[in-house]
C-alpha cells in the first residue's frame, strides 16, 4: 500500500506526547516519511517553550497528557495559524470541545500510513 504523500512544506514537527516511548515511535515514523526535524515535548509547558523558541510546520498533539489535555495548547496553535492534528485513544467526539471536533485526528496505535494521512489532511484543512 502506498503512503499518503505529505506536503513538502512540512519539514519541522512538534510532537506533544506524555509517553516518551510513543513520542520516540512518532519521531521515528515522521523521519521515515520525510520529516527533517522533530522536537518532543512531554507536557504543555515544554511545548510552549519549544513553540516560542523555534518555528514548526506542524504539531502532533496527544489529547490526554496525564493531569492535563492538549486542548488549550491547540487553541494557541489555532491563534498562530499552525497546522496540527490530534492523536488519541478516544474515538468519540464528545471528549473534544466543540471548537476542536473538526480538527483531523488519528487513534492509537498509529503507523506510517495513518500518520502521513494526518499530516496531509491537517495541512490541507488547517485550523
Amino acid at each position: 500500500m502506498a503512503l499518503t504523500e505529505i506536503p513538502v512544506s512540512i519539514k519541522r514537527v512538534l510532537v506533544l506526547e506524555d509517553s516518551f516511548i510513543i513520542a520516540l515511535e512518532a519521531e521515528d515514523i515522521l523521519k521515515s516519511i520525510g520529516i527533517d526535524h522533530v522536537e518532543i515535548a512531554c507536557n504543555v509547558d515544554d511545548a510552549q517553550l519549544l513553540l516560542a523558541a523555534q518555528c514548526f510546520d506542524f504539531a502532533l498533539l496527544d489529547v490526554n497528557l496525564g493531569s492535563q489535555t492538549s486542548f488549550d495548547f491547540a487553541g494557541t496553535l489555532i491563534e498562530r495559524g499552525l497546522a496540527f492534528g490530534f492523536v488519541s485513544g478516544y474515538a468519540d467526539d464528545f471528549v473534544f470541545p466543540p471548537a476542536l471536533r473538526n480538527i483531523p485526528r488519528i487513534t492509537k496505535p498509529f503507523d506510517q500510513g495513518t500518520l502521513a494521512g494526518l499530516l496531509a489532511t491537517a495541512s490541507i484543512n488547517p485550523a
